[in-house]
C-alpha cells in the first residue's frame, strides 16, 4: 500500500511540473506571433502530459476506499479537466463566442460578482429552495396519505403522473400568467417539477420493509403511526433521500428554464438568456459555473445527511 502511495505522489509530481513548464509554453498563454501555431514540441509535450494526468487520477482512484480517496480523485480530475481546457482553448484561438477559457470566465466572476449574487438570490434562495421544500413535502405528504388509504392510489396517482408528462415550455409560461413575474412563478414550476419524484420514491420506499418486521408490528398491535415512525419510515430513508437529491437538481433546472419564459432583472436564467443575446459569452458561463456548482454542493450536501439518518442501511455503509 505505501508504495502505491509513493507511486502515486511520484506521477503527481511529474503531471505538476510537466503541467508547469506547458503552461509557461507561448502557445498556453496565447502571446505566439500573429498568424504562427504551436509546433510539435507543444503537441507532443501536451499528448504526454495527458497521459500522465490519466494515470496520476488511474493511481489515485486504485488506493484504499477511505472517503477521502474518492473526494481527492474527483477533485484531481476536474482539475485536469480545467487545465486542458484553458490550455487547448487559448492554443487553438477559439473565439470566446464559441467557448471562453476558464481563466476569462474566472475574470469575469470577479468583475460581475454583485450581479451573479442578486442572481443567486432570486434564483437559488428564493425560487428554488422554496420550491423544493414545498414540492417534495407535498410528494412525501400525499405518498403516506396513499398508502394510508389505498383506495386513493386509484384516483391520485394517474392525476400525479400528468403532473410529471406536462412539458416544462408550457407550464413556464402559465405560472407567469397566474403567479407574476417574479420568482413565486418559478417556485411554482418547480413544485410541479419535484412532486412526482418524492411520491413514487416515497410510495416505493414505504414498501420496502421486510414482511416479517411488518408481521411483527402487527403481533405488537402497532397502530399504523407507530409502524410508519419505528419501521416503514426507517426503511424508506434511502428512497427519500434519492427523491430529495434527484429534486435538487431538477429544481434548479426548473427555476432557470422558467426564468426564460418572464423573470424580474435578475436570476441565473434571466442573465443567461440575456447576455447569450449580447454575445457576453464570459458572463453566460459564469451562471453556468455557479449552477452547476450549486447543483454540486446541494448534492453533497444531502448525501452527508443521508449518511447520517440512513447509516445503518447497507447502501449507505458500503459507500
Amino acid at each position: 500500500m505505501k508504495r502505491q502511495r509513493w507511486i502515486a505522489a511520484l506521477f503527481a509530481l511529474l503531471s505538476l511540473i510537466g503541467a508547469a513548464l506547458l503552461f509557461m509554453h507561448p502557445a498556453a498563454q496565447g502571446t505566439l506571433p500573429d498568424g504562427a501555431t504551436p509546433g510539435a514540441l507543444f503537441w507532443g509535450a501536451t499528448v504526454v502530459l495527458a497521459a500522465l494526468a490519466v494515470q496520476s487520477v488511474r493511481l489515485m482512484a486504485a488506493l484504499d476506499g477511505r472517503r477521502w480517496v474518492g473526494m481527492a480523485t474527483a477533485a484531481l480530475f476536474g482539475v485536469w479537466i480545467i487545465y486542458f481546457w484553458q490550455v487547448l482553448v487559448v492554443a487553438f484561438d477559439v473565439p470566446r463566442v464559441l467557448l471562453p477559457p476558464p481563466g476569462l470566465i474566472l475574470q469575469s466572476m470577479g468583475e460581475h460578482s454583485d450581479v451573479l449574487w442578486g442572481d443567486f438570490v432570486q434564483t437559488v434562495l428564493k425560487a428554488v429552495l422554496i420550491g423544493w421544500a414545498l414540492g417534495s413535502g407535498l410528494g412525501f405528504a400525499v405518498a403516506v396519505a396513499i398508502d394510508r388509504q389505498p383506495f386513493l392510489q386509484r384516483g391520485l396517482l394517474p392525476l400525479a403522473s400528468l403532473t410529471s408528462t406536462v412539458p416544462l415550455v408550457a407550464v413556464a409560461p402559465i405560472a407567469v400568467m397566474w403567479f407574476g413575474f417574479e420568482w413565486p412563478s418559478k417556485a411554482a414550476v418547480v413544485v410541479l417539477m419535484t412532486f412526482f419524484p418524492m411520491m413514487v420514491s416515497t410510495l416505493a420506499g414505504l414498501k420496502a420493509s421486510g414482511k416479517l418486521e411488518r408481521e411483527l408490528m402487527y403481533s405488537y398491535a402497532a397502530s399504523y403511526s407507530r409502524t410508519l415512525l419505528a419501521l416503514r419510515l426507517p426503511s424508506a430513508m434511502p428512497f427519500i433521500f434519492g427523491a430529495l437529491k434527484i429534486n435538487a437538481t431538477l429544481a434548479l433546472i426548473g427555476a432557470i428554464v422558467a426564468e426564460f419564459f418572464g423573470s424580474p432583472t435578475s436570476g441565473l436564467g434571466f442573465r443567461i438568456s440575456t447576455e447569450a443575446s449580447r454575445m457576453n459569452m464570459p458572463l453566460v458561463w459564469s451562471a453556468i459555473v455557479v449552477a452547476a456548482v450549486t447543483g454540486s454542493v446541494a448534492y453533497a450536501v444531502l448525501v452527508q445527511f443521508e449518511r447520517r439518518a440512513a447509516f445503518w442501511h447497507p447502501s449507505v455503509r458500503g459507500v
